[in-house]
Parts: C-alpha cells; sequence; structure tokens
C-alpha cells in the first residue's frame, strides 16, 4: 500500500511540476492554489511537496534546465547542428525570460545557488551543440561556450510580444552569423 501511496505522490509532484511553468509564463502571479486546481490535486497536496512559492519556482526552473541538457542529443538527431542551436537558444532565452520576469520571487541565497548550479550544464550543452556545428563546419572551432552565453543574454532581454520575438530572432541571426567560419 505504501509503494502505491508513494508512486500517486510522485505522479502528483510530476504533474505540479508540469503545469505550473506554463502557468508561471502565463502570470507571473499565478497563486499556488491555481496551480494546484489545475493539475488536478488539491492545495494540501501542493504544499506537501512545494511548502513555499520560491520552492516550486525553484524546482520548476532546475527541471527546465535538466530538459534542456536533454534536448541537446535530440536535436542534434533531427536537426542540423544550427538549426538546433537556434532551436534550444529561442528554448533558453523562453526559460530565462521567465526567470528574470519572476524577479524577486529568484532572489534568495536558495535561488542564487540553484541559478549559479546551473550555468555548467547550460554551458556544457551550448558547448555540444558548438562541438556539433564546428565538426559539419557551420562556425569556426574556437568558440567559446561562455561567451556564446553571454552573447544569448540578449534574447531574453527583448520585449515581450510579437516584436520582441522578431528581435529576438534577429538577434539570434547575427549571434549565428559572428560565430560562422570566416571566408579567407
Amino acid at each position: 500500500m505504501a509503494d502505491i501511496q508513494r508512486a500517486d505522490a510522485q505522479r502528483n509532484k510530476v504533474r505540479i511540476l508540469e503545469v505550473a511553468l506554463p502557468a508561471f509564463a502565463a502570470n507571473p502571479q499565478v497563486s499556488l492554489n491555481a496551480i494546484a486546481k489545475l493539475a488536478g490535486v488539491g492545495p494540501g497536496t501542493l504544499y506537501r511537496h512545494f511548502p513555499t512559492r520560491e520552492s516550486l519556482l525553484l524546482s520548476v526552473y532546475q527541471e527546465e534546465i535538466q530538459t534542456l541538457g536533454a534536448d541537446v542529443e535530440r536535436l542534434l538527431e533531427t536537426r542540423s547542428p544550427l538549426d538546433a542551436f537556434r532551436t534550444w537558444s529561442r528554448k533558453l532565452a523562453e526559460l530565462t525570460r521567465l526567470k528574470h520576469g519572476l524577479g524577486e520571487a529568484l532572489e534568495s541565497p536558495a535561488a542564487e545557488a540553484v541559478i549559479s548550479a546551473s550555468y555548467e550544464p547550460v554551458t556544457a550543452a551550448i558547448r555540444r551543440l558548438l562541438d556539433a556545428a564546428a565538426n559539419n563546419g557551420d562556425i569556426r572551432p574556437d568558440v567559446d561556450a561562455g561567451d556564446v552565453l553571454l552573447l544569448l543574454s540578449a534574447l531574453w532581454r527583448v520585449p515581450a510580444g510579437r516584436q520582441g520575438l522578431e528581435q529576438a530572432d534577429r538577434l539570434l541571426d547575427m549571434i549565428v552569423d559572428s560565430l560562422a567560419v570566416s571566408p579567407l
């Protein structure tokens, strides 16, 4: 019986995390009770897994960073290296814009530790995408993943809405162009 309860609790936690990201993206001020309702669980269930708003936000952020890392290989299997880089970079920008939009909710020492811990997995994913593009002859092999992450930070500073997304795509085009192998 305990195994069934643990499995049910795990399913509830997964479901809460699944609905939380789109809920926060749609409305950074969304209530935890609204997220519980979206997940189809009671508020008590949500609070057992995530006793504070910050704990839920940090869990969502960690989950998404892990997913981004795992997406690299899937993208490289189905797309050209540069297209995989573009797609992955857009997803990173969306996640980071959400994180920035949550502002004060992610300014505690615990949040700073989680966000700092995401640097290595993110730069490793960028390095993998850059290596694939360099091996394909699309970009220079000497490109530094940390430098590219800094360049990509422009993508999450564009304004919200359609015009902001168009601007982000133009910026991403400039970033990709700056990485290209220069003709002699």
